[in-house]
């Protein structure tokens, strides 16, 4: 009886290796037939080869994770979409995203396709790589994105100015042809009274270039804009802790260039004064000439202020509550504020944005969210995760929908810089965000518009987010941004400058077509606190051609009416008039365009 089921025992064990060897040579003869996706690839993709990850670092580092849904289709979309030219999946679940040149620049060679045999998470009928190899990808067809390289001349310069005398936080442009700067109390010399205003025409003699200012309270990330009146006020609100975070400063631009102007900033809180405490609010001037005042914290590292307020303080009126602002703290602090053409307000703050009646302030339009990292939709556009944005140009007659361009940001967490500047037409039917990548990751840009169209981007990091010590890598270069060609077609890599301008950096325009570029006080044991002054000198100062000057007589213009202006061309050519807002710079946020 023993010896019978000791045999049976024998029988089994043998048929269940049989069955096993069986499944194991299926498996295997399965895993062998199986290969990467080549057919039906979307758009222009090309399956390359199996090749190994970097020599100590990944060949990629745009990595998407999907346990159950990854297929080189849904792969190489994405990264076609965020405008990355070659794609990889590895380990069945995982897609990268990223250029060609990184797999020779991260030591990654040619393996054997029977290396990248796992099974894709999403479609288990092809091989999406393997541990540590990746199954790689090349988009073949017209190009995803054209950036120039111009040369000399066409890439413009910098020029450094001056030595300076303050570390700004806010910079301005004023009627009077000069510019002020003010600063965060502490930033600077201990003796520094926290504003001063600059004559480039005296740059020779920096005694009489820098005029010394005053503020009586710390101004250390408040709002600044230039009022809609004939003397071309400059307002700056709010500041950083107790009665500074109430403050309303004024300056009425006086002087002229080569002479000293005698005004200084007036402030009394006692007099007049926001409704709630502001650190890190925005101001914009309304079709009305009131200024609307939105969002902040409550100052010192203190509560979110999501609420917004008008001044002058209608008869009566309070502050008005946005639940959107409370519900995205903290990441939607100096928010992106705009007059469209019909009246509207467009607010874009962290990855949102809304247009708001500019009377009840409801919201009559939520735009789709703004497009971030390939694989990180939750990144944001606005403090902490700082980018920048700027309207882009109107052309007469005036009817077509204005657009809002952003650009840079970072992630949360990680705080990975975005590569890429979003537009959009916030009235249009169709106010989906175009997606357009940059040459270069960018957290705390600025940037400015040029009377010629196009648009200067500069300034920032290449890693991190906005605040004392928080980002890395200074990026050192300069890109035009020209929206009259086609798009992803519109970045030329321009100048680089050799100062880091990172935390509290601007770039302004100046009248004589120059940008203004100044500020950096990163506090990261690195870089240092900055003073000096520069200038970005565009193409179009660098072109030979002889300036045109114009003349306008009558300065009091009213709403509507005609206004002429006799310009003389000194040396003929086509001629284009551009009127431009006077603005103030802080934090990548250009109020008053």
């Amino acid at each position: 009886m023993a010896a019978s089921l000791f045999r049976t025992t024998l029988s089994l064990l043998f048929w269940l290796s049989l069955l096993a060897s069986s499944d194991a040579s299926a498996l295997i003869a399965k895993r062998q037939t199986r290969t990467a996706q080549k057919t039906g690839l979307p758009g222009s993709w090309q399956y390359q080869a199996c090749i190994t990850e970097g020599v100590g670092k990944r060949v990629w580092k745009y990595q998407i994770i999907s346990l159950d849904a990854n297929t080189a289709t849904s792969c190489l979309t994405q990264c076609q979409k965020f405008g990355y030219q070659a794609a990889g999946v590895e380990y069945g679940s995982e897609c990268f995203c990223g250029d060609a040149v990184d797999i020779a620049a991260a030591g990654s060679t040619t393996a054997p396709e029977t290396d990248c045999g796992v099974a894709c998470s999403g479609d288990a009928r092809y091989n999406c790589g393997g541990g540590n190899r990746l199954s790689w990808y090349l988009w073949t067809g017209t190009p995803l994105y054209v950036w120039n390289y111009p040369t000399g001349a066409n890439a413009g310069r910098y020029e450094l100015i001056s030595g300076g005398v303050v570390i700004p936080l806010v910079t301005t442009s004023g009627v009077n042809g000069k510019y002020t700067f003010v600063e965060k109390f502490g930033t600077g010399a201990p003796n520094s009274t926290g504003a001063y205003e600059l004559d480039v025409t005296q740059l020779a003699n920096p005694s009489l270039a820098w005029r010394e200012m005053h503020v009586k309270t710390d101004v250390f990330c408040s709002a600044s804009v230039t009022l809609p009146d004939k003397a071309g006020r400059q307002i700056n609100i709010g500041g950083w802790s107790g009665d500074s975070t109430f403050g309303i400063r004024l300056y009425w631009p006086d002087g002229s260039p080569g002479v000293p102007g005698v005004n200084d900033w007036q402030e009394n809180v006692n007099e007049l004064k926001l409704q709630r405490g502001r650190w890190y609010p925005t101001a914009m001037v309304m079709t009305n000439g009131s200024i609307l005042v939105i969002g902040g914290q409550t100052g010192s590292n203190g509560p979110p202020q999501p609420n917004l307020e008008i001044l002058p303080r209608p008869s009566g009126a309070g502050v008005v509550y946005a639940d959107w602002l409370e519900r995205t703290d903290p990441y939607n602090l100096y928010p992106f504020l705009a007059v469209l053409p019909s009246g509207g307000i467009f607010v874009g703050y962290y990855n949102e944005a809304r247009i708001l009646d500019p009377v009840t302030f409801n919201t009559i339009k939520t735009l789709p969210n703004m497009p971030g990292a390939v694989n990180n939709p939750g990144a944001g556009r606005t403090y902490p995760l700082e980018g920048t944005a700027m309207l882009l140009p109107q052309y007469a007659p005036f009817t077509a929908p204005l657009g809002i361009l952003i650009c840079g940001g970072s992630t949360i967490g990680a705080a990975i810089a975005l590569d890429n500047c979003v537009s959009s037409q916030p009235e249009a039917g169709n106010n989906a965000w175009t997606l357009e990548r940059m040459p270069s990751q960018r957290v705390m840009p600025c940037m400015t518009a040029l009377p010629d169209g196009t648009y200067m981007i500069l300034n920032g990091a290449k890693q991190g987010a906005a605040g004392f010590g928080l980002a890395t890598g200074p990026n050192l270069n300069a890109v035009l941004y020209d929206p009259s060609k086609p798009v992803n077609q519109r970045m030329s890599i321009m100048a680089n400058t050799t100062i880091a301008r990172l935390y509290h950096s601007e770039a302004i325009l100046m009248q004589d077509g120059r940008v203004l570029v100044s500020g950096s006080d990163p506090q990261d044991g690195k870089n240092p606190q900055e003073y000096r002054v520069e200038v970005f000198v565009p193409p179009y100062l660098l072109s030979g051609r002889p300036r045109p000057s114009f003349t306008i007589t009558n300065k009091n213009w009213g709403y509507g009416a005609s206004v002429s202006i006799t310009v003389r061309l000194n040396g003929g050519g086509a001629t284009r008039v551009s009127m431009l807002g006077a603005e103030s710079s802080t934090h990548g946020n250009t109020m008053g365009q």
